[in-house]
């Protein structure tokens, strides 16, 4: 890592914060360590474990398991005999098989890391692939004392020591946030004018994956949600980088502008896809910024959607792996609201064909078939569906871990318990995100031909989300009233002369779907 600028210590490298360098070592790799910058060395002897125990603890996305096993057999394959590759039931059981003194990473759980803790015979080093470590993040966290951790500061933070985006001491363009520019409601068409993305192709690793995961359900080892199809996203890394040329050259641009649209035909619009290869450990995100930046100013790429992009990758994912840590394992149980619905069968099963309102039943079958939707439906469909709904926020973000293709316990319980559910009581967001059916209609063209009116709260042409955002705000109005941000809103109750008629509907809908 590079040194921090003289002007900015907020993140300035300490030299016991580097991870112990053992190349002579077997590295241990977990299935989200496959990059080489998990290596110390080219030629460093590497042991992969495949657990088919992993599978059993509760029910995966069929795609989660295909990418997962995908990626550890392709990686495997790739490094031949530097590697020692064990198919068993547990790791325990693949440790002892391996049979040599290993050194790993710092897995991205607690269970994991507990596990690895307690293991003789292993050399445990700093967690890697993020931006700053978690000494740096500790540091900073410290050096704020009792202010708010907020995420613009981490990330101007960054941008500074990396020196990304930057003019001098100041960011490219004199803003260093262009969220505002990023909030153009989808065209009038079906989809966004922009090359497809990078799709892999699949190979013969793919066909046996495919082939043990039929018989293991066929077996009644493990049992799947979603449904199967070709692989879409990259597990080696060539395939990441294919991918990341393919964003950078032909989508970047348009990327920003529709960064919160959504269209029925066009689930991918101008995303990245990337997720899933950085969660993999494939790509290093601060190379993935630096060739974003280095792509946008070679090619003149409009700086909004090249800011916005790189806020993703170097601001968000990292700032939302140290607060997984930094908040704590009793975090994830949160629930500042008292939230206590369980998941309904239709929506822990992705039954989407039982939804009738046409924004959830694209999404839920975008979560079935692809076991993928990006940060807007994720958020303001899924999320603000539960949130009104008061599912539990610990069983929500045990949901999106297992069944989307990116979902990582870390990835998912500050996202989903802080920034969607409201959980925290403002730890990671200031108000929580809930909205009616207006939203909705005006950042996608899901309404049109929607059984329900986004317009209506009452009768049988209601829309769930308006009647259910009312419903939401009278129930917690006491929880809300301190919090400036939802002033408006509140007072919107007040002038609700049907709101007697929704508090009943919605009492008497039930938890069927919508």
């Amino acid at each position: 890592m590079p040194a921090a600028p003289v002007d900015d210590p907020s993140l300035e490298v300490v030299a016991q914060d580097l991870p112990q360098t053992s190349p002579a070592t077997r590295r241990w790799l977990f299935a989200d360590q496959l990059g080489p910058h998990f290596l110390d060395g080219p030629h460093q002897p590497v042991l992969l474990i495949e657990s088919r125990d992993v599978f059993t603890r509760g029910r995966f996305h069929r795609r989660k398991a295909h990418l997962i096993l995908s990626a550890l057999r392709h990686r495997a394959a790739e490094l031949g005999d530097q590697c020692v590759f064990v198919r068993t039931g547990t790791y325990r059981e693949g440790l002892a098989e391996c049979g040599e003194r290993v050194s790993v990473c710092d897995p991205t759980s607690y269970p994991a890391r507990r596990f690895v803790r307690r293991l003789p015979d292993v050399e445990v080093l700093a967690s890697r692939g993020f931006v700053v470590s978690e000494r740096q993040f500790a540091e900073w966290t410290a050096r704020r004392g009792e202010g708010r951790l907020l995420m613009e500061d981490f990330y101007r933070d960054v941008r500074r020591h990396h020196r990304l985006l930057m003019d001098g001491s100041g960011p490219v363009g004199g803003t260093w946030n262009y969220d505002h520019d990023n909030r153009e409601a989808p065209p009038r068409r079906e989809s966004l004018d922009v090359a497809e993305p990078f799709w892999p192709t699949e190979d013969e690793i793919d066909e046996e994956v495919r082939a043990d995961l039929d018989r293991w359900e066929r077996d009644g080892d493990v049992r799947f949600t979603g449904t199967d199809g070709p692989r879409r996203f990259a597990v080696t890394r060539r395939e990441a980088l294919s991918g990341l040329r393919r964003f950078l050259s032909e989508r970047l641009e348009q990327f920003g502008v529709y960064e919160d649209a959504m269209l029925a035909g066009d689930p991918w619009m101008a995303h990245s896809l990337l997720s899933v290869p950085q969660n993999l450990g494939l790509l290093d995100p601060l190379e993935v910024a630096r060739r974003a930046e280095e792509f946008g100013r070679e090619h003149d790429v409009r700086l909004a959607s090249v800011e916005g992009f790189v806020r993703q990758v170097v601001g968000w994912r990292s700032y939302t792996w140290h607060l997984y840590w930094h908040l704590g394992r009793e975090y994830k149980r949160r629930n500042a609201l008292g939230a206590r619905n369980t998941l309904p069968d239709w929506f822990a099963d992705l039954d989407a064909d039982a939804v009738q309102a046409n924004c959830l039943r694209h999404v839920l079958g975008g979560v079935r078939d692809e076991g993928w939707v990006h940060h807007i439906p994720r958020l303001m469909v899924l999320g603000n569906w539960a949130l009104q709904r008061g599912y539990r926020p610990d069983e929500l973000a045990d949901w999106f871990w297992r069944n989307f293709v990116d979902g990582y316990d870390w990835v998912m319980t500050t996202n989903v318990v802080g920034m969607s559910q409201h959980a925290d009581h403002g730890v990671l967001a200031t108000k929580p995100y809930a909205s009616g059916g207006a939203y909705i209609d005006r950042m996608s063209d899901f309404c049109g031909g929607c059984r329900y009116d986004p317009k209506v709260r009452v009768g049988e042409d209601a829309c769930p989300f308006t009647a259910g955002y009312w419903n939401f705000l009278a129930g917690h109005r006491e929880e809300l009233a301190g919090n400036r941000r939802m002033t408006r809103a509140l007072s919107g109750l007040d002038r609700l002369r049907d709101l007697d008629g929704v508090l009943h509907q919605e009492a008497e809908r039930g938890d069927g779907p919508p």
